[in-house]
């Protein structure tokens, strides 16, 4: 089965680590909208080219507009019961516990100035067959859970789709819907307080509140 992916959006298919593709393809001034991907049985592995023309500290919102995403087209294609929660950091979990990770690249630091590209990766475990369920504690994967019967590129494609949507609410409705949808699938730690209007998460220590952006998360090249 290959993906077929919304308008705007183009597939690459490759047997390398898709995110150095992208990143490659991005440095190289590819369109935005390419989805490099690695399917296999076990893991899905994607990552998507962004061009946004907003400075970095606002682009970000990308990251949490995946997971969102994921979520969605996970909520589609997995059964009724599976429970699908996001960590702050990128972390999916299946649940209750982490079977998968969302992870950001792009080509600059200064958070003021506007990213020529921008890549949000997708490490998802499939199955696992080299262990016996519960070997790795907290951790699972999409067959452990009841859901080993999704086809990889379904949910791809499924995922792509979801996150367009959640990319046109971001641009008509800016970060409003984002927070709030983003705020009911969090799975917060202990000592985590809240989110800041731009997703960046507020955190208690020591009795002081302490503001890490999103920006904290990215990845280096």
């Amino acid at each position: 089965m290959t993906p077929n992916f919304p308008p705007l959006f183009q597939g690459m298919v490759t047997d390398k680590a898709p995110n150095d593709v992208a990143i490659a393809c991005a440095q190289n001034g590819c369109d935005a909208g390419l989805v490099v991907y690695n399917l296999s049985s076990n893991e899905l592995r994607a990552s998507v080219v962004f061009a946004p023309e907003v400075p970095l500290a606002e682009a970000m919102i990308m990251l949490p507009i995946c997971g969102i995403g994921l979520q969605n087209a996970l909520g589609a294609l997995t059964p009724p019961e599976t429970a699908v929660q996001l960590k702050w950091d990128g972390t999916i979990l299946i649940n209750g516990a982490a079977c998968g990770r969302l992870s950001v690249y792009t080509d600059i630091v200064l958070i003021k100035h506007s990213p020529k590209w921008l890549t949000v990766n997708l490490c998802l475990t499939l199955s696992d067959d080299s262990t016996e369920p519960g070997y790795l504690p907290g951790s699972t994967s999409l067959a452990a859970e009841g859901a080993g019967d999704i086809h990889p590129a379904a949910l791809l494609e499924s995922w792509i789709k979801h996150t367009l949507v959640w990319i046109n609410r971001w641009a008509d409705d800016g970060n409003k819907p984002i927070h709030a949808e983003f705020s009911a699938l969090w799975h917060k730690d202990e000592q985590h307080v809240g989110l800041d209007p731009k997703l960046g998460l507020i955190f208690k220590v020591n009795d002081m509140m302490v503001l890490k952006p999103l920006t904290s998360l990215l990845e280096p090249k």
